[in-house]
């Protein structure tokens, strides 16, 4: 038979293991396609992240500077409020791996993501939208860079 004390032990102790478990951070699920990441391209980049044909729309922004002074650390963001989006990417067109950035996008997240990327030299950066339909719908931004951060 269980006297009150240890039932209020054995309660206490329940409560701290499941809370100390939901506390725990969950397994970190990151979406690394090393082949993406790899790409020498815009076009293969975006292919390797699902994309197919490649065209112009005014419903994905980019924002960035025109001028950074530092390229070590230049500020960029994309977002779209197009219904259908499955990944928003960053692209730097001269770096040496042109994707900088990828983020999965579901009805729970809302489509505008902001980040800092190494640029060495100045370039035209692309802001894609990856539809659930393959599409692959970008906007284009040229960023001078004064001081090289991949270097140079």
């Amino acid at each position: 038979m269980q006297t009150r004390r240890q039932a209020i032990q054995a309660t206490v102790a329940t409560a701290a293991a499941v809370s100390t478990v939901a506390f725990l951070p969950q397994a970190a699920h990151a979406a690394y396609d090393k082949t993406a990441f790899a790409a020498k391209s815009i076009q293969e980049a975006v292919k390797a992240m699902g994309g197919n044909s490649l065209a112009e729309s005014a419903e994905v922004k980019i924002v960035g500077p025109d001028i950074a002074e530092n390229g070590a650390v230049v500020p960029m963001g994309v977002s779209s409020a197009l219904p259908g989006v499955k990944k928003l990417l960053l692209l730097v067109e001269k770096n040496p791996s042109v994707l900088v950035a990828s983020f999965s996008v579901s009805e729970a997240v809302e489509p505008n993501f902001s980040t800092r990327a190494k640029m060495g030299q100045s370039s035209d950066v692309y802001a894609v939208a990856v539809m659930g339909d393959g599409r692959a719908l970008f906007a284009k931004k040229e960023i001078k860079v004064t001081l090289g951060g991949c270097g140079g």
